[in-house]
């Protein structure tokens, strides 16, 4: 058995992007630990905070149950201030993870993949999925802290560009009503499309099994992700369609898509 250590943005990433495979490594008997660089504190602000109760306050106690369900075995912080989307003025903030100095930042990850010898190491595409610049460093410190370390394997967690193209496509011809026209190929944050092309991944891995607990993990961020959201909202068919399999780049792997797994 080994170490997957997924390291994450904000709270509630885990879920979305290695929601799947957290469990499913953990089911397995691996031990699983999830990094989160930021306390994600520009997030949705939600009604019910109780007196002296913060968002940060609330976001950690919702990594939490995320973790249970998941099967995570330790939740670690680096402390970050949340640096906003491109553009934002939290994007100057010193204390931000998008102005934390790369050495710094890496060697608190380092210490961690130390502490837990890690195996394997995920991290996001050059671009962070998106163009969020917390995802971007991500991306830059994991591969760092990696280095430094001598981590064997690292994977980059992407999103299949042309598999969401297939997936509207599909939705279209079958007469489902689309709430927008949604074209993963139009820039987003950072002006560059969504994740990346097929041809450019290397693992396609398998979490239709575990899709009930990264549904049960989607929930506990209640605070960013209500009953009402787009996740939660989808019938159970057009959910494992779209989430069943997470997606990966090996580092150092030629690109070629292949059913895989990260012990493999």
């Amino acid at each position: 058995m080994g170490t997957l250590v997924c390291f994450h943005a904000h709270p509630d990433d885990e879920s979305i992007s290695t929601g799947g495979t957290l469990a499913r490594a953990s089911a397995e008997g691996h031990r699983v630990v999830v990094v989160i660089a930021t306390n994600g504190d520009f997030g949705e602000v939600p009604e019910d905070l109780a007196e002296g109760e913060t968002l940060v306050d609330r976001r950690r106690a919702e990594s939490g149950r995320s973790a249970e369900a998941l099967g995570v075995h330790r939740v670690v912080w680096l402390g970050y201030k949340d640096s906003g989307m491109t553009g934002w003025e939290q994007n100057s903030d010193p204390e931000s993870f998008l102005q934390a100095p790369v050495e710094e930042a890496a060697e608190k990850l380092a210490a961690v993949l130390r502490e837990e010898h890690a195996d394997v190491l995920t991290v996001y595409d050059w671009h962070g999925n998106y163009g969020h610049p917390d995802h971007i460093k991500v991306n830059i410190v994991g591969h760092r802290a990696a280095k430094i370390v001598g981590v064997p394997r690292v994977f980059e967690a992407t999103i299949n560009r042309d598999h969401i193209v297939r997936m509207i496509a599909a939705a279209r011809e079958a007469g489902a009503p689309l709430a927008d026209e949604f074209d993963p190929n139009v820039g987003a944050d950072d002006g560059n499309p969504i994740g990346m092309a097929e041809s450019e991944l290397t693992h396609a891995v398998d979490v239709s099994a575990y899709l009930s607990q990264k549904r049960e993990s989607l929930r506990a961020h209640r605070s960013q992700i209500t009953d009402t959201s787009f996740f939660l909202e989808m019938p159970d068919d057009a959910f494992n369609q779209s989430f069943g399999t997470e997606w990966f780049i090996l580092e150092g792997a030629e690109p070629g898509l292949r059913s895989g797994w990260l012990f493999e």
